[in-house]
């Protein structure tokens, strides 16, 4: 137990700040000091168990882990879809992703879509607040002649606009160099070479740096690209020469995917150590988490399924955050989670207000001020004819027009199909669906239809 000068623990000290702000009509952070920073750390295609603190088999993560060790680990975090451009969306507005034309498409460039700049998110919000903000890493939300990171709230962007690249020559699906394609630094595309993690990583301790020699507070989006295909670690570089498809379907190993993860952990380290030598470390926010399930060589167990699927190992992510003196070191947290969370709750760790939400503000839970809050989350999926409902610790579940009911309070691996045991409750879901659905925008594909000729799940 961790006591304060008067004797209480440490949960009830920040509680006891809680209140206090409370009853200024104030936020936490606002009542306990400045403005934190946010740096925002999100990997690109990571299972549920890739992580040494998740139970990970695959190579060691001590600096990722290293979040957990010094903050709270939650063990019920979603991603808002099991592809990436919805998530991310989602991740900057707020809300549910089919709120708008942009979260009904994965990928991009089957429609010409992309984040109109009066859409409010939270670089924006950030940004209005007197924050320093910077995209590094991976966009992909829209490509040109749509509005970029630099008219979407952030004020440096250094990265790449499209759902993937070379991670040594830096251009996407291996297409003809076009306007938006390669490594961009604002609006200019970059000559930097190298390995894109460690490209990433330079620009993030670089900008640390030049804000720690400022007064601004720093929002970085600090959005990897790995572990993401082309199957390619840093020692790969032959391999890039010699890629025909980016996809990279005929190569990979668990050998690659472990160098890919190293180099991710130890990017994040060097962003750490960064915060560190600025002085930032002790009101930083720090988040890591993945924009997805795992991909080919990824591990989710104990889950089952994968990026593209609705199943708990395409849409359940690790995800775990640090903030010395809010959060209690050594934390595991059971409070379902979920990516359009993270604008309302770094808004209001930020003391500044927020706008129509969908996700919810994550603060106390994190902060220890409160317990879990109980859920009910939507997804849906186009491919496949794909939905899900999570109230509680029950998850119903439709993939290809078979579906499932699982508590996942005791089938976290969600096998045992308890929709004849429980039909009321199956029922109960997929009248809430219908009902959230009814609220939201609807896919082009008119084959699309959740409720006509499902049978059950027999092996999801």
């Amino acid at each position: 137990m961790v006591l304060t000068g008067d004797g209480l623990n440490r949960r009830e000290w920040l509680c006891g700040v809680a209140a206090l702000a409370t009853a200024a009509s104030l936020p936490v952070s606002a009542a306990a000091g400045p403005a934190p920073n946010i740096i925002f750390i999100m990997a690109d295609d990571l299972g549920y168990a890739d992580l040494g603190c998740y139970g990970g088999r695959i190579v060691a993560t001590p600096h990722i882990d290293a979040l957990a060790t010094g903050g709270v680990r939650l063990t019920q975090a979603y991603a808002n879809s099991c592809v990436c451009s919805p998530t991310r969306l989602a991740l900057l507005t707020g809300r549910y992703q089919y709120r708008l034309p942009l979260g009904l498409e994965e990928p991009l460039t089957r429609a010409k879509v992309g984040l109109p700049p009066d859409i409010d998110s939270l670089p924006r919000r950030l940004a209005a607040g007197s924050y320093r903000t910077a995209l590094i890493g991976k966009w992909h939300l829209g490509e040109d002649p749509f509005p970029g990171p630099l008219e979407n709230g952030y004020q440096s962007f250094y990265g790449i606009k499209k759902g993937g690249a070379d991670y040594f020559s830096h251009l996407a699906y291996g297409q003809p160099v076009k306007d938006d394609d390669g490594l961009f630094d604002n609006r200019e595309r970059s000559g930097d070479t190298g390995y894109l993690t460690d490209l990433l990583t330079d620009r993030a301790v670089a900008e640390i740096a030049q804000a720690g020699r400022g007064r601004q507070p720093l929002f970085l989006s600090l959005h990897y690209t790995a572990p993401h295909w082309p199957w390619e670690g840093p020692e790969d570089e032959a391999v890039a020469s010699s890629l025909r498809d980016i996809r990279h379907y005929d190569g990979g190993s668990l050998k690659t995917y472990a160098a890919m993860l190293s180099s991710l952990d130890r990017g994040v380290g060097r962003v750490l150590a960064a915060l560190r030598d600025a002085g930032m470390n002790g009101n930083s926010i720090v988040i890591f988490t993945s924009d997805n399930g795992g991909e080919r060589f990824s591990d989710v167990w104990p889950l089952i399924g994968m990026k593209g699927e609705l199943l708990e190992g395409g849409i359940r992510v690790p995800c775990m955050v640090s903030w010395p003196g809010h959060i209690a070191p050594g934390m595991v947290s059971r409070q379902v989670a979920i990516s359009m969370d993270w604008a309302p709750t770094l808004l209001d760790a930020a003391g500044l207000s927020g706008w129509t939400w969908d996700g919810i503000s994550l603060l106390d839970a994190l902060t220890g001020c409160d317990g879990a809050t109980s859920r009910t989350l939507f997804w849906r999926h186009h491919q496949h004819n794909q939905m899900a409902v999570r109230h509680g610790e029950w998850k119903y579940l439709r993939i290809k027009g078979r579906e499932g009911l699982f508590d996942l309070a005791s089938d976290e691996r969600g096998r045992a199909n308890r929709i004849t045991a429980e039909p009321a409750i199956a029922d109960d879901l997929k009248r809430r669906f219908a009902q959230w659905n009814d609220g939201m925008l609807q896919y082009a594909d008119s084959n699309y239809s959740y409720d006509a000729g499902a049978q059950a799940m027999d092996r999801p």
